[in-house]
């Protein structure tokens, strides 16, 4: 029978809402460890990551690489006829790989004996107490000493005049069409824009991306912003950027964007229109007043090194803390939490090198400082770069857009960060973030024997133009 307080309140050793890549591995984790814990899922398990982002678009990003390929199959000698996209289908094998992750994961939790898989929306009374608003009816209370948020965020809605009047779509919701739009208009040239409007173009719609800024990735160094621009206009994306919507209202065609520039209003019309715009937090359905907790001015739940919040006994890992929104940060985040709740190690979250990857086609991996932070952080810095013309495996698979980069301390000879804007860019940069993790000097990587022909052996000729 479980423990009870006066108030009826189930008492419990911990509580944990959310089942991201944080919530689940850290509730098993302390089930394990023979703690009594309940994980609290407002949706399906898997948080965002599995649900809605990383393992559907990845799914259907392969169904447009595909596409892209067979259009370009001639190049490799190859004959095909003309090449159509079911959109359907894609979006069929998109759910049965969701499906299979969330059920795998669901199933993982469930097998623990002392963690109790609650279906419900979670909201805090007390500091130390949480109602659950069951999904299949009913409430019930439950309270523990700790708590963990690991409830993430959604897409964030812009405030554009008329927005309200037509049937925009967002990240999650794009991904549920069964039809290739005709026009797609994208709000946005961030991540989700540009692996979206990459997406949708290769499926065969037309696609323009509106960009408020100067540049597309506007975190990334000019070099790579623009090359990743050439990339997109050569695929027939329509790129505009220093462009701000101002209102939206149903056209003709579905629907009618009013963008201005300059001081000059233009209308984009379009079949579709993609909200790109950030994401927000999911903080605000905690009722965080009740606690003490108060969320940051963006609504983000700052906490320390550790993942403690300002309130003790509740932490907050992934997203909802505002930190680098990468499904990595959320697991790394849960293994601070273990490590110092469970293991006594004394684990933080600082200076942790934290890589991420684009996955527009080709990908940009990143990792570290761009050229632009390093020089303003006071680097005297070097700077090895590398086009993908000049990598043979690049070569030698007829895939040679986009270029190898990397930033060096001049003094320490320190891989300070990297930009693979390039075939498997993601993969090429894990070996530098190795490399950054160990402390080598880049030579190192320069004199290296690295099986060939493969990407990453051209690490050797893009540190070898340090010796010129």
């Amino acid at each position: 029978m479980e423990a009870t307080t006066q108030s009826g309140s189930e008492r419990l050793d911990a509580i944990v809402i959310g089942t991201g890549q944080g919530g689940k591995p850290l509730a098993a984790d302390l089930a394990r460890a023979g703690w009594r814990a309940a994980i609290i899922e407002k949706g399906r398990v898997g948080g965002t990551c599995v649900i809605a982002g990383c393992t559907p678009t990845k799914t259907m990003l392969a169904s447009a690489r595909i596409a892209h390929l067979a259009r370009r199959a001639a190049e490799y000698g190859v004959e095909t006829g003309p090449v159509s996209v079911d959109l359907e289908a894609v979006r069929q094998l998109k759910r049965r790989i969701v499906d299979q992750w969330s059920e795998g994961s669901q199933k993982g939790l469930e097998r623990h004996a002392k963690l109790e898989l609650i279906f419900g929306k979670a909201r805090f009374v007390d500091t130390r107490e949480i109602e659950v608003a069951l999904a299949d009816g009913g409430t019930r209370r439950l309270t523990s000493d700790h708590i963990f948020l690991n409830v993430g965020g959604r897409p964030r809605i812009p405030a554009i005049e008329g927005l309200e009047t037509v049937p925009y779509l967002t990240s999650t919701s794009i991904m549920e069409l069964d039809q290739v739009p005709d026009h797609l208009l994208v709000l946005g040239g961030g991540f989700v824009g540009l692996e979206f409007g990459q997406m949708f173009r290769r499926f065969g719609a037309e696609v323009t991306i509106v960009q408020k800024g100067p540049t597309l990735i506007p975190r990334e160094d000019q070099d790579v912003s623009e090359a990743m621009r050439e990339i997109f206009e050569n695929e027939g994306v329509r790129v505009l950027t220093e462009f701000e919507a101002v209102s939206v209202r149903p056209g003709p065609s579905g629907i009618d964007l009013q963008v201005q520039a300059g001081g000059e209003a233009t209308v984009l019309s379009g079949s579709h229109l993609l909200v790109s715009a950030g994401r927000t937090s999911n903080a605000d359905l905690l009722h965080l007043e009740a606690t003490g907790l108060v969320a940051d001015e963006r609504g983000w739940i700052p906490v320390n090194e550790r993942c403690e919040t300002a309130v003790e006994g509740i932490w907050a890992l992934g997203d909802v803390t505002g930190g680098p929104p990468f499904t990595h940060t959320a697991y790394d985040d849960y293994r601070v939490i273990r490590a110092n709740l469970l293991e006594g190690e004394p684990r933080t979250t600082t200076d942790r090198l934290l890589p991420y990857v684009v996955f527009t086609d080709p990908q940009l991996g990143r990792v570290g400082l761009t050229e632009r932070e390093a020089r303003e952080k006071g680097h005297d810095v070097r700077v090895a770069k590398l086009p993908m013309s000049r990598v043979a495996r690049a070569i030698e698979v007829n895939e040679t857009l986009g270029f190898m980069k990397a930033v060096v301390d001049t003094s320490t000879k320190r891989i300070l960060g990297a930009s693979i804007l390039g075939l498997e860019g993601g993969e090429v940069v894990s070996v530098l973030q190795m490399a950054m993790m160990g402390d080598l000097p880049y030579t190192v990587l320069r004199d290296a024997v690295i099986a060939h022909p493969t990407l990453a052996e051209s690490l050797n000729n893009l540190f070898m133009a340090l010796d010129d």
